[in-house]
């Protein structure tokens, strides 16, 4: 009676520890067949901080073109009168503050407001023209020959090497540039309407825009002025 006493009691044992090997083995197939799930990614997040960024960006770029465009001015050549120095459709920057603190010296190209009415009839002309004349010069044209103060002023950069007398100063006549007044003209004087045709006369400070500082175009022909 005894011996199958023990012979039950071991054979409980064991299958308690085979119960708790089988438990085991669950537990350890239920943490493999149900692993942690990460927290699904958020996007929103990541699209606010890029656009917060390129709204910064524009802001920024916009400032700077806000400066830059405070100081200079592209521009496009849209005239032969200045032949053979600049040609049309020629890319230049025009430096508006220039003349702030000082007026346009003697060949400064400048850029100025005229009365000439452009062609489409939707306001008057920028002309782009070089200073000749200062305030009470007395210039004179003598067989199209251009004097400055009586001396003749000689201009390698012209097209023809000519001045051929318009209107001012008439010939035989000198004519005083007046004060504040600059008396600006073509480097192609045979195809420029200047300060020598009455119908444009000689530029004051209010109706300049800027000063010629850079051809940037073409770029075989890039120059400073």
């Amino acid at each position: 009676m005894m011996g199958d006493k023990n012979k039950n009691k071991k054979a409980k044992e064991v299958n308690k520890a085979g119960n708790s090997k089988k438990n085991d083995k669950s537990r350890k197939v239920s943490m493999v067949s149900e692993p942690r799930h990460a927290a699904p990614e958020t996007t929103s997040g990541g699209a606010a901080a890029m656009i917060k960024e390129l709204a910064v960006n524009v802001l920024i770029a916009f400032c700077l073109a806000c400066v830059l465009l405070y100081f200079i001015r592209p521009t496009i050549v849209k005239q032969t009168s200045m032949e053979n120095t600049l040609h049309n459709n020629d890319y230049m920057i025009m430096y508006k503050q220039a003349y702030r603190s000082h007026g346009p010296e003697r060949g400064d190209i400048i850029i100025f407001q005229s009365e000439l009415p452009k062609d489409n009839g939707d306001g008057a002309k920028l002309l782009i023209k070089r200073v000749i004349g200062l305030p009470g010069d007395a210039l004179e044209i003598r067989d199209n020959q251009l004097y400055i103060n009586g001396e003749a002023y000689h201009e390698d950069y012209l097209k023809d090497g000519d001045t051929p007398i318009i209107d001012v100063p008439a010939e035989g006549e000198v004519f005083k540039v007046p004060e504040n007044s600059y008396f600006c003209m073509g480097d192609n004087r045979w195809g420029s309407t200047d300060s020598r045709d009455l119908s444009v006369g000689c530029v004051t400070p209010d109706l300049i825009k800027g000063k010629v500082v850079l051809r940037l175009f073409p770029f075989n022909k890039i120059q400073r002025f």
